[in-house]
């Protein structure tokens, strides 16, 4: 089962993914951006770093509203 996440980059919105977990979701964002694993700093369940960005996911509900 999946869910839908908004991918945030400090209060910008960089994407909108659908993933089982809000990691999954920011994982296969930032490989898409090309990043090796190696260069991701896993911050937390729903944060990950990379160069000095940290990127969080947010979790959307079906309405399209942004939960927080």
């Amino acid at each position: 089962m999946s869910s839908t996440f908004e991918l945030r980059s400090g209060k910008r919105a960089v994407g909108v993914r659908a993933a089982p977990t809000a990691q999954q979701a920011l994982l296969d964002y930032v490989r898409g951006l090309g990043v090796r694993d190696d260069e991701i700093v896993r911050l937390g369940p729903d944060a990950v770093a990379w160069r000095g960005a940290v990127f969080r996911a947010v979790p959307v509900s079906p309405d399209g509203a942004r939960r927080t």
